[in-house]
């Protein structure tokens, strides 16, 4: 590898790390709640595998956005995986539409532990909140895996890349 060939690193400040961040292509994912705390979903790209013994998922959720006090009292959640066709689902739940609009958009069923599960999701992941560690500006939640909806093998996954939505079979 050659000097010309490495592009010069940036010094990591939080603009750097937000550019960087937009070419780390993400699963599109509508994680949703409900219970004492009221209804409630949003969009997330921060959602990842932690383990399968047990099976527990890991999902980011920003600590001053509106419904982290929702998911904060449920303690339950679902994470949804939107596939190609779901664009507009996935803007309706990332902005400032209120919840009850937010659930009028798609066919909602209830999953086990209470929390709304998209039928037509590439996978659906129905949780309880085991922890929640803060860090930064977001709460990391820790989400053991009760549940699991497979939707069709012939879906095309919707991944955020660039900042733009791309389908992904």
């Amino acid at each position: 590898m050659t000097m010309d060939s490495v592009n010069e690193e940036v010094e990591a400040t939080r603009l750097a790390f937000r550019e960087g961040m937009s070419r780390l292509a993400a699963a599109v994912n509508i994680v949703t709640t409900d219970g004492p705390g009221g209804l409630a979903g949003f969009t997330a790209s921060a959602v990842c595998s932690v383990t399968d013994r047990p099976p527990t998922l890991l999902v980011c959720l920003n600590r001053s956005s509106s419904v982290a006090g929702m998911f904060e009292r449920n303690r339950v959640l679902c994470v949804n995986t939107l596939a190609a066709g779901h664009e507009s689902m996935s803007k309706l739940f990332g902005g400032a539409t209120p919840q009850e609009d937010r659930f009028a958009v798609g066919d909602w069923i209830v999953g086990n532990t209470g929390s709304p599960r998209l039928v037509d999701a590439i996978v659906s992941f129905d949780c309880e909140v085991e922890n929640a560690i803060e860090s930064g500006t977001h709460h990391v939640l820790f989400c053991r895996v009760i549940g699991i909806a497979h939707g069709t093998d012939n879906d095309e996954a919707l991944v955020y890349f660039r900042r733009r939505y791309h389908h992904l079979k």
